[in-house]
């Protein structure tokens, strides 16, 4: 499609009156703005975020937090509602403050402060705070105490977490120390409960064990002994009658009977370890049958020779009988009671030796228990050492810190507004609005005015195209009706500007707002 430029051209000065207007309003709009609009005062402080004083290789600080978050934290608790409010009535920031709603002053207040960060990898960490108000004197006083504020913020943010860090493990350690202290009495309690089974002491039982087995075997052998001598003594006295002859006899008698003597008493202990079918007991049988054979034969030749005596002995042999009766029961007596006293300790012993296995696993378990709590205690007192280290380098300001690299100073030249850039948005407004009334124009008009359109519309060739020819009338209608437009837009907007900034809200209101919006503020 061919672009008809002598027809847009044509169009475009016929126009041009309206168009002028909206070019001329929206220009007059931003003289007056620009001129109206009250001077502002801007001014900022830089602040640094300090590496540690202290390399962390040698002491190691416990307020683990990064540049970033704390900047975050930082500027999320100065920008509170409360913080600013105060702030812009302790400087008066606003005229008339007293009497603004305070979401106002909170909405003012955020849209006059400017917070920038420059956080980079191996760059320093900064941060840019600036203010913008009536007079440079309260957009000093105001980033002043924004900077205070910082520098207070960020000291309570680490004290704080240093104190707390400090607190806790300080709390962990005296827990640890009393659980410590219950586990020790627990075992120092089982011990004493089961003194006579602690594994430590368990050879010291088996070699116990054993001395008992052997004095329980030399008391049972001299309990059988005793037993056989009174048996024999007895026997002896019922037979003869004689105590005397006996007692020498006994002194004095044959190797064969010595032998009896030891071979049924090697006969009992084998009974007790064997029983009666084993060979060996058979053995020890036989050799006694032989021996009392032997003993039989001497024994009654010794009758023989002593029967003459007996009777002149009888009385002192009664008695004497009587008193060795009374030994030989009395040690008896002694040998049982002591074989008893054995056996239990025996029992005991064996007892405490079956018990030592599982008081040595439960013992195990109490001791693994207070290693296991020795070793976190040792550890909180490590780290209580490092959290009293890192409280000390806090408090001293030797950690990580927020330090000011220039401080905020009232301004001698305002900020803005920017003027010049008001007229322009003015006039490129205009621009728009003029351009946005040509294409309006366009895109609604449906009529046909060329013959390029008449081709197009109807897929025909007409032979001669006739122009729409205006009559005087119409003529004059439609240029009255062009500049009545004119007067409007030239009477009413002004009109309307003057009545919406005496009635409702001051124009330069509007604008800085607007220019908030845009960035130009």
């Amino acid at each position: 499609m061919n672009l008809d430029l002598k027809f847009y051209i044509k169009l475009f000065w016929r126009r041009l009156p309206v168009m002028s207007v909206f070019m001329l309003a929206s220009l007059t709009l931003g003289v007056i703005s620009a001129t109206k609009l009250p001077e502002t005062w801007a001014t900022s402080a830089r602040l640094l975020v300090e590496a540690p004083q202290i390399p962390a290789n040698m002491v190691a600080s416990t307020v683990q937090i990064g540049a970033a978050e704390q900047l975050d934290i930082i500027q999320q608790k100065l920008l509170t509602r409360a913080n600013l409010i105060d702030i812009a009535n302790k400087f008066d920031v606003f005229e008339d403050i007293r009497n603004m709603n305070p979401d106002a002053v909170l909405q003012q207040m955020k849209a006059a402060t400017r917070i920038r960060r420059t956080v980079g990898r191996n760059q320093a960490t900064l941060l840019t705070i600036r203010f913008e108000a009536r007079t440079g004197r309260i957009a000093a006083n105001v980033v002043n105490e924004y900077v205070t504020l910082v520098l207070e913020e960020n000291s309570d943010i680490r004290l704080t977490r240093a104190e707390n860090t400090l607190a806790f493990f300080e709390q962990e350690v005296e827990r640890l120390d009393s659980e410590l202290s219950q586990q020790s009495a627990l075992i120092a309690q089982f011990k004493s409960e089961n003194l006579d089974a602690l594994p430590e002491d368990q050879n010291y039982r088996q070699g116990r064990q054993s001395l008992l087995q052997e004095r329980l075997s030399r008391l049972e052998r001299d309990l059988a002994l005793t037993i056989k001598q009174r048996n024999d003594l007895t026997r002896i006295f019922e037979n003869t009658g004689s105590i005397r002859s006996q007692q020498e006899r006994l002194q004095q008698r044959s190797l064969a009977e010595r032998q009896l003597s030891e071979t049924e008493v090697e006969l009992t202990q084998a009974l007790l370890i064997y029983s009666d079918t084993h060979p060996r007991v058979a053995q020890i049988k036989s050799k006694i049958t032989s021996l009392k054979e032997q003993v039989a034969q001497e024994v009654v030749a010794a009758e023989a020779d002593e029967s003459e005596v007996q009777t002149e002995q009888g009385v002192a042999d009664r008695a004497i009988f009587q008193a060795s009766l009374a030994e030989l029961d009395g040690r008896q007596q002694q040998l049982q009671a002591d074989i008893e006293d054995t056996r239990k300790s025996l029992s005991q012993l064996q007892s405490a030796i079956s018990r030592s296995t599982g008081v040595g696993i439960e013992l195990s378990s109490l001791d693994r228990g207070y290693a296991n709590l020795q070793a976190r205690h040792n550890a909180a007192v490590n780290n209580l050492n490092d959290a009293r280290m890192s409280e000390r380098i806090e408090t001293t300001a030797q950690g990580q810190r927020i330090s000011v690299i220039e401080n905020a100073s009232v301004p001698r030249v305002p900020a803005g507004p920017n003027r010049s850039q008001i007229v322009l948005l003015g006039a490129a407004v205009g621009s728009m609005l003029a351009a946005g009334y040509f294409l309006l124009l366009e895109v609604l008009n449906r009529s046909v005015r060329r013959p390029a359109e008449l081709i197009n519309r109807f897929k025909v060739t007409p032979i001669v195209s006739i122009p729409y020819m205006e009559s005087r009338r119409e003529r004059a209608l439609r240029r009255g009706g062009i500049l009545t437009a004119t007067a409007i837009v030239l009477v009413g907007v002004p009109f309307g500007l003057w009545y919406i900034d005496t009635n409702y809200l001051p124009l330069e209101l509007v604008v800085q707002k607007g220019l908030a919006r845009l960035g130009l503020g």
